[in-house]
């Protein structure tokens, strides 16, 4: 090597991306195991299951609260279980693209991931106007910091096509 030949600076990494990544695809597996789990409860007494769980988790099903809960189960149809299952899954479904999409760096999926994330920000605002919750209040920091974080570095980030 010539001393006038500079060696190429390392490349800068990635952190913030893969570790938003790991959220994204581990949402996309929540969503679609929950989704799939509420598939399965579609032809189900959800009424008689959940005073049987009741019981087997040795709580009194008799408890207002319960009896207040099991009416409200009583409304629920294997139609409308169905369409929050679908929903819920399609959501999921979503993720794992966006995920695959910042795996590969794609310019597209940057604008998902921002977009995306940047969406449920004023719901989260809301609830923390309405009743404040520190579970609620990290979720929104931490959604705040992946939209800051991608619109910062999405010309270093992704491939622009």
């Amino acid at each position: 090597m010539s001393m006038s030949a500079k060696p190429n600076p390392p490349a800068k990494g990635a952190a913030g991306l893969y570790t938003i990544i790991a959220i994204k695809l581990g949402k996309g597996v929540l969503l679609s195991a929950v989704a799939l789990g509420i598939f399965s409860l579609a032809g189900h007494d959800l009424d008689k299951d959940f005073d049987e769980f009741l019981r087997w988790v040795k709580l009194d099903p008799e408890k207002q609260f319960f009896v207040e809960l099991g009416e409200r189960l009583e409304k629920i149809t294997p139609t409308n279980l169905r369409w929050v299952a679908s929903g819920t899954f399609l959501y999921g479904g979503m993720l794992f693209v966006e995920s695959v999409g910042l795996m590969f760096r794609s310019w597209w999926a940057g604008w998902m991931a921002i977009g995306e994330t940047a969406f449920f920000l004023p719901f989260e605002v809301y609830e923390l106007l309405r009743r404040f919750s520190v579970t609620v209040l990290l979720i929104f920091f931490v959604n705040v910091a992946m939209v800051w974080y991608l619109v910062r570095n999405r010309p270093r980030l992704f491939h622009h096509g």
